[in-house]
């Protein structure tokens, strides 16, 4: 995975909706300067905050990690499957 160019995507997506990082950061309830680690590449946002912004922004979660704008969103059964993940994950630890 290319951080920086996830985060890139992030912010063009971000910036594609006429929202600033504060206005995003308070619509996840994070911090400003998360979503600018996330855009800049030095952090990644969880599994379930990249859920949400895949809805958020209406496209697809395997392009978003791939760091891609492709205006799809997943089918049902990906966000089945992801979501059981991240529960799997959080009950792990």
């Amino acid at each position: 995975m290319d951080l920086e160019r996830i985060g890139a995507c992030l912010r063009d997506l971000r910036q594609e909706k006429g929202m600033t990082q504060e206005q995003l950061a308070e619509q996840l309830n994070v911090s400003q300067r998360t979503v600018s680690r996330w855009e800049t590449g030095s952090n990644m946002p969880d599994l379930d905050v990249l859920l949400q912004l895949a809805d958020f922004y209406r496209v697809d979660l395997r392009a978003l990690l791939n760091g891609e704008k492709l205006k799809k969103t997943m089918s049902e059964e990906t966000k089945e499957t992801v979501q059981i993940m991240v529960i799997f994950n959080y009950e792990k630890q």
